[in-house]
Order: structure tokens, then C-alpha cells, then sequence
């Protein structure tokens, strides 16, 4: 029984792990890398004989574990790809959109790699794709069998339960173990009391603790009561989010706070992105494990404003929301281009809901000072503005705190825990805690390319 490791280092991005249980050989998760370009974003898979897989399963649509799938799918066209339905409907329009984002690069940042996949491919596997209910056991190979559980990290992520030959195997994917607005909880009670052998979970907030005063509904209430003063002195909110997960817990935020007289109805505005995965929220609504049932939120959301066909980007005025991606304000981004109306007038705000990377134009605009001179994009060129309105960033994550991942692997007591999924210090912090709290237990950071022997 073996673990392989195919992302391009110990850190967050290209997700893809094989599992050789007995003759079978099952893939999990198939992803893109943020932070390269080129064949770089892609698992590092060469070495891997054309056509080895099993199977390949997925945990849920973020690119970051599911961008490469056309690219395993050609490399190994015989195995049947696993998902939840939700996976594959918003993984779908993902993978649509990445073909449109890497044709660009190709022609703007003579990327010649580009694309990595066609329209035409992702049309042509999409009708192989096997879709599955939470809870619904199904086989993946000569004696393996395996169960999605509802993982709490966006619409339809699914942690994965491997049982071969008496043993089992627990991948958590991205997990949340808290309500958000939308999304609810993980539910993992399934494998409560079930001996696991190996555990291969996420280590992602491992770095730094959540606030010890924190919840999540005073961090919603600081988050309204900053709209609300921005709309009140005349100004405009900018909220930077990404167009799956973030965008439609954000307006569900927003909806119950108009609602309830905390927000006062004004334009709310979305990318064109957003509005296709918010369309595939609202045709999943009654039947996806969400909160809102049946809520249809383009249609029953008030003076939601999708954009003109053909638009490059909302129009600007006073009083007004601007739910806009991409998260971390990426150049060629409406985001990004969208700043010049933000960042100098000191009566809007930009409020960031989500992880900004350091190295980003988000990361940089947070690690500013009121006064600084910005440019938006990497080379410093272009456009330079002073940032004069209000900054601030809010906890939302869609993954567990660290101490909760802690107590849930050490409440369930697996074997062996293998730390995936966070940079390097993250992965540290929880192999430390661990050795230290349970030092029966086995515990690994596995090294990208190097099996593992479980």
C-alpha cells in the first residue's frame, strides 16, 4: 500500500495524489498550481505509464484540485472519473473558464504552452463523468470501495473514504467544520468509531491561530456595519471575491442583512463568471446539502446586477456594492482594473472576504499604508495611485482552524496521518503538535515524487 505525491512542492496548489491499494491504482484529486505558468501548473505526472489509473476521484471544484483534469483524463482515458453532481457542475465552468484565461495569457504573456486543454476536450470527457450522492458507497477498483462525505469547504466538497481488505483509508480533502452562510457544516459521522489506518488531511491554516475572540457571526456584523457606514457617507464598496464559493456566501451575508434592516437595498454588482456559478447554485437549490433551500438568489435577491452581455466591467457610481472578482485582484482581472475608482477616494472601501497571497496585488494593497502609492500590477508600472480609502480584511475562510483539524485527528486516531495541503511551516506546526500530543501515532509530510510506503 502506497502514497504517491504529485504537486510541485509542499505547499498549496497542483493537488494529485496516487494510492496503489493491492493491483489498484486510484487517483485523487486533480489540480492546477496559482502560482506558475506553463506545463508548471500541472501535477507532475510524466513518470506515471499512459493509461495506469484505476480511477479518478475527485474533492470538490477549485482549481487548485480540480484544473488538471483534462489532462489526467488523456493521460489515463480508461479510468472512470468520481464527484459529487455539484463538483462537476461548477468544475465544469471552471475548466470552460481556464481555457479562456490561459488562451489570453498565451497571446499577452506569450505563454506558447497555452492552452493546456481545449473547449473541445472538456466536451468531449464530460459525458464519462460519474457522478455520486454523499454517503453512496460505490467500487473504484479490485476490491476497493469508496464513500463521498460531505467536507463543509464549498458546495458540494466531499472528503473520501477508501476501504480496501479490511482497511481504511481517509482523505478529508478541504474541510470546514462550521456553518457558513451557504455551505453547511462537514459531516463526517460516518467513520466516527471506524478504525483508520491512514488519514491524508489538509493542513492549510496550520501557520498562525484564528483570533480567540472569534466567531463568525461577529465577524459578519463587523463586515455589515462597514458597508453600512461606506454607503452612508456616499461612497462605494468594492468586496474582491472569488466567483466560486466566496461570491455566493457573500451574498447570502448580504441578503440576510438586507432582510433584517441591517443593509439598505442598493445596486449589489457581479462579474460575469459569478453570475454562471451562481446559476448553477440556484439549479442545484433544492436538492444540494445547503442552507436557503430552494432560494434562487439571481432571481430573489434584490437589485442584484449582473453585467451587459459584452460589458468589460460594471459601471461605476456612489452607493452602490461591487461583488467582483478575482479575490486577490489579479492583473487582467475586473478587480484589478476596477481599483483606479477605489483606491483614491476616501470615502469608498475595499473589504477583502478572503485569503489574499502576499505576493498579489490584494496582498500588497492589505500591507499597505493609508498614503502609499500603488501600482496594480507585478512590474510596478502603469498607473500609480495613492490609497486613500478604507482597507480592511474579514475571516471567512472555508477552511478549519488549525486547533479544530488538531482535535479531529487526534479525536479520530488514525494509524498514520499524512499532512497534505499547506506550505511548509503549516505542515510543521501540525507534525510538532502531533508527535508531541500522540506519539503513538505515525505521521508524514510526504516529499512530492517520493512514494510512500503506508
Amino acid at each position: 500500500m502506497h502514497f504517491h505525491s504529485f504537486a510541485r512542492g509542499i505547499d498549496v496548489g497542483a493537488h494529485c495524489y496516487l494510492l496503489e491499494l493491492g493491483t489498484s491504482r486510484i487517483l485523487l484529486d486533480a489540480g492546477t498550481h496559482p502560482k506558475r505558468v506553463g506545463v508548471d501548473t500541472l501535477p507532475d505526472i510524466h513518470d506515471l505509464p499512459i493509461d495506469s489509473a484505476d480511477a479518478i476521484l475527485l474533492s470538490h471544484a477549485h482549481l487548485d484540485h480540480f484544473g488538471a483534469l483534462p489532462v489526467l483524463c488523456r493521460q489515463f482515458p480508461s479510468a472512470p472519473v468520481f464527484a459529487t453532481e455539484e463538483t462537476f457542475a461548477v468544475g465544469e465552468a471552471l475548466l470552460h473558464n481556464s481555457v479562456n484565461v490561459m488562451t489570453s495569457q498565451r497571446r499577452e504573456l506569450e505563454i506558447g504552452a497555452y492552452p493546456l486543454y481545449t473547449h473541445r476536450e472538456i466536451d468531449h470527457i464530460v459525458p464519462s463523468w460519474m457522478p455520486r450522492r454523499f454517503g453512496q458507497r460505490f467500487e473504484v477498483g479490485d476490491g476497493v470501495s469508496a464513500t463521498f462525505l460531505p467536507a463543509g469547504h464549498v458546495l458540494g466538497a466531499a472528503g473520501i473514504v477508501l476501504r480496501d481488505a479490511g482497511r481504511t483509508i481517509f482523505y478529508t480533502g478541504d474541510v470546514h467544520f462550521e456553518d457558513q452562510s451557504l455551505c453547511q457544516a462537514a459531516d463526517f459521522s460516518e467513520i466516527e468509531g471506524e478504525k483508520i489506518d491512514t488519514m491524508i488531511i489538509e493542513t492549510t491554516r496550520g501557520e498562525s491561530d484564528r483570533r480567540a475572540d472569534y466567531t463568525r457571526e461577529s465577524e459578519i456584523d463587523h463586515l455589515i456595519e462597514a458597508i453600512r457606514e461606506t454607503l452612508a457617507r456616499g461612497g462605494s464598496v468594492m468586496l474582491p471575491v472569488f466567483a466560486f464559493g466566496k461570491t455566493q456566501e457573500l451574498l447570502m451575508m448580504l441578503y440576510e442583512a438586507i432582510e433584517d434592516g441591517r443593509l439598505p437595498q442598493v445596486p449589489v454588482h457581479i462579474g460575469g463568471l459569478s453570475t454562471k456559478i451562481t446559476a448553477l447554485f440556484d439549479r442545484l437549490s433544492s436538492t444540494s446539502r445547503r442552507f436557503h433551500q430552494g432560494f434562487r438568489i439571481l432571481d430573489d435577491f434584490p437589485r442584484l446586477v449582473r453585467p451587459a452581455r459584452k460589458e468589460p466591467e460594471p459601471p461605476y457610481g456612489p452607493g452602490r456594492i461591487y461583488a467582483i472578482s478575482s479575490g486577490m485582484m489579479s492583473e487582467n482581472t475586473v478587480s484589478n482594473r476596477f481599483a483606479h475608482h477605489f483606491l483614491p477616494n476616501p470615502d469608498n472601501a475595499i473589504l477583502f472576504v478572503g485569503y489574499a497571497d502576499p505576493e498579489t496585488p490584494a496582498g500588497r494593497i492589505l500591507s499597505a499604508e493609508p498614503g502609499d502609492i500603488l501600482s496594480m500590477n507585478d512590474r510596478g508600472t502603469g498607473r500609480r495611485m495613492p490609497l486613500k480609502c478604507r482597507i480592511e480584511k474579514f475571516d471567512f475562510s472555508g477552511h478549519a482552524p488549525r486547533d479544530q483539524l488538531l482535535d479531529y485527528i487526534i479525536r479520530i486516531n488514525p494509524k498514520h496521518a499524512v499532512l497534505v495541503h499547506g506550505d511548509e511551516p503549516a505542515r510543521r506546526w501540525f507534525a510538532d503538535q502531533l508527535r508531541q500530543r500522540c506519539p503513538h501515532m505515525r505521521v508524514t509530510i510526504p516529499d512530492p515524487g517520493t512514494p510512500l510506503n503506508l
